[in-house]
Order: C-alpha cells, then structure tokens, then sequence
C-alpha cells in the first residue's frame, strides 16, 4: 500500500450527529471516537487531510488571527476618527452633527458590504474574497489620507468600510469551517475581543494630535498595519470551504447500534487522499461553485430576520455598538474638553481605556460557555442543547444596564471623570459576554447555511447601531444625558438583555416551533453542502 497523509497525521473520527431538531446534537462516544470534555467532535470530519476540521491547531490558530486582527484593523478605522468630529466640523465648516455622518455612513457600508461579500465569498471562496476585500480596504484607508474635501473623505471612508466590512463574518464563517463545536464559544470570543479593542480606535488617533501631527496620519499608520496584515493573509490563509458529506443520523442508543454506525462508516470511506502541498494553496484563487445562488441568496437573506436567535444577535450586537461604540466615542470627547473638565482634545480618546479594562476582565470568561456546555451535556446523557451555553451571561445581563444608567447621569450632573470610565467599563464588560455567546448560541441554534444567517446579522445590527448613532447628539441637545442615555437607552439595553431568560427557559420550544415552519424548510431546501455546521 502506498504511503498516505494519514501515515504522518492523525485524522479525527466522530460518530456525533445532530438529532432531527436543529440545535440538538448527538455526542455519545462511539469506539475510536476522538473526544472532548468526554464526549465526540462534532461536527464529524471526512477522512481527508484537506479537510480544515483535520488542520492542525496551530494552522487554524494562525487563519484565526489573521481574522481577528483584519477585525480589529477594521474596526479601529471605521471608529478612530470620531475623536476629529470637532476639527472635521471647523476644517469643512459644517455642523458637528453633519461631521459624525463621517462615521456613521460608513458604519452603515461596513454592514452592507456583507450583502454583496458573502454571497461572493460562497460563490467564488473565502481566500480570493478575504484577499480582495483588503485590496479595497487598503485603497480606501490611503485615499482618505489624500482626501481634502468632506465629500472625498466621505467616499474614501465609504470604500473602506465597504472593503473591510466582510470581517465582521468571515471571522465567524472560518471558526465554523475549522473549528468543532465544543471550541467555538472561545474562539467566536476571540473575534469579538478584537472587535471590542477596534473601539480603541479614537485613543491612538486622538494621541496622534498630540505629537503635532495632522488627522491624516491615522490613516498612514492603519493603512501600514493593513498593508502588512495583507502580505501575512496571502501566506497563511488556505482556502476553507470544503464539500463535506453530510454523516447520517443514526440510532445510538445500544452497542448494536453503535457497531452498526461504525461498520457503515468503514465500508463508505474511500482512499485517504494526499495533502496538497503548500505551495498550492497560495493561489489566489479558488474553484467556483457553481450550484451557489449568487443573487437569490441575497434577498433570501433578509428571511433570517424571522429567526429569534437570530433576531437576539442583531439587536444585541446593534444595541451595545450603538452604545459602546458611538454613543460613548460621540459625547465624552465633547462633554470632557468642556467645562468644568477642560481636558486637551487629544487626551479625549482616554474613555477607550475604560472600554479596554472592560474588555481585559472579561476575557477570563471567553471559554466559560463551552465549559458550562460540555457539563451539562454530561448531565444530559451525552445530548447537546443549544440553550446549555446561556447561563453564563447571567450577571452580565443587569451590570451592562447599569454601566449605561452610570455614564449618563455622571455626564447630566458633571460627577467626577471617574464615574464615566467605571460606566463604560460595566458597559462593555457586558458587551463581550452578549457579543461572544449569543453570536455562538445563534449558529449552534439554527445551522442552516450559517453564511445567509451571518448577512442578516450585519445588516441588522449595522442598521439599528446607525440609527441610533446618526440623531445622537441632537437627541441629547434636546432631551439632555439623563433622560437620553441613562432612561432610553440604560431601558432598551435592559430589555433586549432580558430575551436572555426567555432563550434560557423557553429556547428549546422556540427550536420545535421553528422547525415546523414554512421558513425551516426553504432554508434546508437550500443547504448546498459547501460547509456542515
């Protein structure tokens, strides 16, 4: 027999299966099954080194990183100039309401750049998309350098925003390609860390003032960055999609069953095929697949909106990058360098430390909900429940509020500065455990082509942290800090945190309920079988 990839690498072997309802999943050890936290991997590998569920953990960790780090890159651009929204007012001569559109218009592209980039991602392969996403990243990032005009420097930022938004779901895509279940809460936790410290955006651009050096600089200084996160993409980067069959269910409630299950996977496995060579994997393109629905996918998208988990993802994330994100990066430049604080311009971006601490201490809690999974599935006879990873976003779900009831009544009564870095950081503490778990809860729910799903997504929470964002200081000028943040806002928030309770208690039948509707069955009618979640 001649040699195979299989004599130099282990390859992983699972008998899991989901069960017939979406979000329940079989991982009863079989014999020769590779396990975690005792019990299979699921979703279950084909028998193929190419396969990016076989990859090593220190390849896929790389293609992580390059993800969250164009994450963060993204971010950082799209938010770093909210610190200039003064001096852009005075440079162009418009109203500082007018000079924020520079960052919430391309907030709004960042989001519906996914609408096009997805679908073109499924249709041609995530590497030629990634790869081609920073080209029009960068090239945005350098023409707003150059730009001298409001409208130029708004079509700059449009472009880049555009580019760059496709890392908002290709972070998520990889870690569903290559990574198994009982490892997502985690690294979907990763992503969204590097998302969160894109929010630090306006301190590094604020501080660059600081040095005497013009707003353009900010866009040399990320424009490198991405220019060398680039070259580092086309090395490391392998192409993830991968037709794999999907494995059948199959009763595993007896040995006989087992044994069943296990000969038939003996007698279907073919010859073991070669790893392709790493040089080969550098091509800049991929096969195209032509049984992707480029342009229904599209509007078929806008169907995930009636999906509840979903549905919790997109106002969560909208609401807390609304918040986080806008709110905090619009007001606290300009209620801080006002009286009775005074503070200098470029020591404005400061509130970003509050949002990195909040961030830093809740980052020990990035694996707690594949953990808190894993014991109850032990509990639970080896049978896996979406709802199992909630529970950890309990105490997140009133210290946010509370955060933002905090950061708006210390900017109505002028407390002391401290009082708004301790409200944006229980903000944003909260923030990452709804970012990371609801995202993860959401794809282990309903695992119908995640990459329609990950649209949706960013299209709603783009759209509903816009809407909040493009009024705000007016609504402020009008209402005052108390009533617009610390009661609209601290109440929305609240609310939308509370839906946690019912997808803790209630989320199972939610599960049942969708299973049997119209809607369940056009979205597996359309599984084409390029990923299995």
């Amino acid at each position: 027999m001649a040699p195979t990839a299989s004599h130099t690498q282990h390859l992983v072997h699972s008998h899991a299966h989901e069960e017939s309802l979406p979000g329940t999943v079989n991982l009863q050890v079989s014999e020769g099954d590779d396990t975690a936290y005792g019990q299979a991997l699921y979703p279950v590998p084909a028998e193929d080194p190419n396969d990016p569920l076989q990859w090593s953990n220190t390849k896929k960790s790389l293609i992580l990183l390059v993800c969250c780090l164009y994450s963060f890159l993204g971010n950082s651009a799209l938010l770093g100039p909210s610190v200039y929204i003064g001096l852009y007012s005075e440079l162009f001569d418009i109203t500082p309401t007018k000079a924020s559109d520079l960052i919430s218009y391309p907030n709004l592209a960042f989001g519906f750049g996914s609408l096009f980039l997805v679908p073109l991602y499924l249709k041609i392969g995530r590497r030629p998309v990634m790869l081609g996403s920073m080209l029009l990243f960068v090239g945005g990032l350098i023409g707003a350098s150059q730009a001298n005009t409001y409208g130029g420097l708004m079509a700059a930022r449009i472009v880049h925003g555009f580019g760059s938004g496709v890392c908002e779901a290709l972070p998520v895509q990889l870690v569903n390609d290559i990574f198994f279940l009982h490892e997502r809460g985690e690294r979907i936790g990763y992503y969204t860390v590097c998302l969160c410290f894109g929010s630090m955006g306006p301190l590094f651009a604020g501080y660059m003032l600081s040095g005497g050096y013009s707003w353009r600089l900010f866009f040399y200084v990320v424009f490198a960055f991405a220019m060398g996160l680039l070259v580092l993409a086309f090395f490391v980067v392998e192409e993830t999609a991968y037709k794999r069959k999907t494995v059948l269910s199959a009763p595993t409630s007896s040995a006989g069953s087992e044994k069943a299950v296990d000969a038939s996977h003996t007698e279907i496995s073919p010859a073991i095929p070669s790893r392709k060579s790493y040089w080969s994997t550098l091509k800049p393109w991929s096969s195209i697949d032509h049984e992707s629905e480029f342009w229904i996918m599209m509007p078929r998208s806008f169907t995930y909106f009636l999906v509840p988990q979903v549905l919790w993802v997109i106002t969560s994330f909208g609401i807390y990058i609304g918040l986080g994100a806008l709110a905090f990066n619009y007001t606290f430049p300009l209620k801080i360098t006002a009286p009775p604080y005074g503070w200098s311009v470029t020591n404005s971006g400061l509130i970003t430390i509050a949002s990195l601490l909040g961030f830093l201490f809740a980052m020990p809690f990035l694996s707690s909900s594949d953990r808190l999974a894993a014991y109850y599935t032990r509990k639970n006879n080896g049978i896996r429940e979406a709802e199992m990873r909630l529970g950890v976003i309990l105490p997140a779900m009133i210290i946010a509020p509370c955060g933002i009831i905090l950061y708006g009544l210390a900017a109505e009564r002028d407390l002391h500065w401290i009082a708004y870095f301790f409200g944006v950081g229980m903000d944003q503490w909260g923030a990452l455990f709804y970012f990371s778990f609801t995202l993860a809860y959401a794809v282990d729910s309903y695992q119908a082509n995640t990459s329609e799903m990950l649209i949706a997504m960013n299209l709603g929470k783009q759209a509903i942290s816009f809407g909040m964002g493009i009024y705000l200081l007016d609504w402020i000028l009008e209402r005052g800090f108390a009533v617009t943040i610390s009661g609209i806002f601290a109440g929305i928030l609240f609310a939308n945190n509370l839906a946690l309770l019912i997808f803790m208690f209630w989320g199972k039948k939610i599960r049942i309920f969708m299973s049997k509707t119209w809607l369940a069955k056009l979205h597996k009618s359309t599984i084409k079988g390029v990923e299995v979640a």
